[in-house]
């Protein structure tokens, strides 16, 4: 079957294909996509060749040194890390607890401290409801933020239909919570205070130590889902006295499918298992390891903490020309949260006097996504972005510029080029950009409806 359709993709493949670089397999493994002379057509939608990748905080590429850690355990060292009478077993566990050794070395953690799971969200699940599972007789509140990621709101309404109290702590319009107010929400009864350390949508970094020195005060377990920290900030468990800790492999330049959570030994945190089997990671995460993933995302940790520094004054120097490009051939362009306290990578900005749906559109030939939910069946704008309370004609407009290890210069100012052109056509169409530019202040208008 496997060979059947390698073959096919083959034939669909035309000599004179260009492959981009780290996408060879994706290029093979593509049968719903057709490149063609004049260009790609995929779900109806035809452009030039394969758009500009800037979307990182989605997903990154694996790095080729990753893949080749892990191809060994596809291909000869397949044994199930759980089997302790054969060397293949033997191997495989080997290799899982010198992955384990990786994760936990980029934390400033202890290798027992680290159990693999399938993702951040699987990680996210196992701490905010396993913990409050467990402790549930003494504790039945819960703190967390109005901008954290899906899994751990919905997690969050999960408890409160079981009869938990949530706080979901508002922020500011940079995106950062007021930990005075996170001082007063603190119960006795509070079981947990989750709060993540890098948004995903606009990027910025709470104040995690603050955050974990009041926890400590009060003698309350810290989770935080570093699935966007990892690899990009310095993280270490102990400054930040964190309980538990979210991790994911497909940030951070390694494979899908896998990811960790910390737990604290000292002093314990425990939890309830949401999955039962077989007892592997200590009975916290039943199923088998899967040898070539935990691999896969122990090389990358090892890589992110060798080439974290560079990586960051790298990208730090995209960031810049990107939004100095873009600044400086249009006007109204907003950048969404702080700029002090943000990881350099995400770059998420409003655009006035355009629709987001029509920017994203146009934008086909550059991989970004929007801040809000406008591509989908709502036209809600993003939570995130009015939490921090921008405005709707504004949230609407938002788009998320990802920069990571392998983007380059000439990327960037191909982003720019498109962006712009692409700006200054719909605000060409706009009639409210033509009376802003009469001087026609547009929030003072009563419009009327016919």
């Amino acid at each position: 079957m496997a060979s059947q359709f390698l073959r096919q993709t083959l034939i669909k493949t035309k000599p004179s294909t260009v492959i981009r670089r780290f996408s060879t397999a994706a290029a093979v493994a593509s049968p719903t996509g057709y490149e063609e002379p004049t260009g790609v057509t995929m779900k109806g939608v035809k452009i030039s060749g394969r758009p500009l990748y800037l979307d990182t905080q989605a997903t990154t590429p694996v790095d080729p040194r990753v893949l080749d850690s892990m191809l060994p355990f596809y291909l000869s060292r397949y044994g199930n890390p759980h089997s302790r009478t054969h060397l293949y077993g033997w191997e495989s566990e080997t290799a899982v607890e010198t992955a384990r050794a990786q994760v936990a070395a980029l934390i400033g953690a202890s290798p027992k401290e680290i159990v693999f799971t399938s993702g951040a969200t699987e990680s996210n699940n196992i701490s905010v409801k396993g913990v409050m599972h467990f402790y549930k007789e003494k504790k039945r509140h819960v703190i967390t933020t109005q901008t954290e990621h899906k899994c751990v709101l919905d997690s969050c309404r999960h408890l409160q239909q079981e009869g938990f109290e949530v706080t979901y702590l508002p922020v500011g319009s940079d995106g950062l919570i007021d930990l005075d107010r996170l001082r007063k929400e603190i119960r006795p009864d509070t079981g947990l205070v989750s709060i993540m350390a890098v948004n995903n949508e606009i990027g910025v970094v709470q104040p995690l130590e603050e955050i974990g020195k009041i926890c400590k005060e009060f003698n309350v377990p810290f989770h935080t889902d570093a699935a966007q920290a990892l690899g990009k900030i310095k993280v270490d468990v102990d400054k930040w006295n964190v309980s538990l800790m979210s991790l994911s492999g497909h940030k951070i330049y390694g494979p899908k499918g896998v990811g960790a959570l910390y737990m604290r030994r000292r002093p314990r945190i425990r939890v309830e298992p949401q999955m039962n089997g077989g007892g592997q990671e200590r009975g916290i995460r039943s199923g088998t390891v899967p040898t070539p993933l935990v691999v896969g995302m122990g090389a990358a940790c090892e890589l992110a903490a060798k080439e974290m520094e560079y990586d960051e004054k790298r990208i730090k120097g995209l960031q810049e020309r990107l939004l100095n490009g873009i600044r400086a051939k249009i006007d109204g362009v907003v950048v969404n949260g702080s700029m002090d306290r943000r990881y350099v990578g995400n770059l998420n900005l409003s655009f006035a006097y355009v629709e987001g749906e029509s920017l994203l559109m146009g934008l086909k030939e550059v991989a970004v996504s929007s801040g809000s939910a406008c591509t989908s069946a709502s036209l809600e704008p993003s939570y995130v972005l009015r939490a921090l309370g921008v405005d709707e004609d504004m949230a609407h407009t938002s788009i998320r510029f990802g920069i990571g290890r392998f983007t380059t210069e000439e990327e960037i100012d191909k982003a720019v080029e498109l962006t712009v052109k692409q700006v200054e056509k719909l605000r060409e169409m706009s009639p409210l950009y033509e009376m802003v530019k009469e001087g026609i202040d547009i929030k003072q208008i009563q419009w009327a409806q016919h």
